[in-house]
């Protein structure tokens, strides 16, 4: 089972930042691309960001391009999403998930993590 859990989520003012991190459990990332997608209550869900298995290819939403950053520590079986200039418009629940490639179908996700932008 490709379990997932995420965290670093928290409470910060517009212009601020966090750090995501994506652990896996269970198995190791290494033979899966990593998504990150988000949901802010009432919208669909949408996706943010993916690296593709060993971080050679990655790909960003228009919305947060240039803001946020993936990367992956295979060593560590961890993903990270580096949010800079965080907006208000940014706040969601944020997931990371599993794909074969990016632009795969989601195969599994964790429980995912709460991002508040607010002053």
């Amino acid at each position: 089972q490709l379990q997932l859990v995420e965290s670093g989520g928290g409470l910060v003012q517009p212009g601020g930042s966090l750090r995501l991190s994506c652990a896996a459990s269970g198995f190791t990332l290494d033979n899966y691309a990593i998504g990150w997608f988000r949901q802010a209550p009432g919208k669909e869900p949408e996706g943010v960001s993916c690296i593709s298995t060993r971080g050679g290819s990655t790909g960003y939403a228009d919305s947060v391009k240039g803001r946020f950053t993936i990367s992956r520590d295979n060593a560590k079986n961890t993903v990270y999403l580096q949010m800079n200039s965080l907006k208000p418009e940014d706040t969601a629940v944020y997931y990371c998930s599993v794909h074969r490639w990016c632009g795969g179908r989601r195969e599994s996700w964790g429980q995912g993590t709460q991002v508040t932008v607010s002053s």
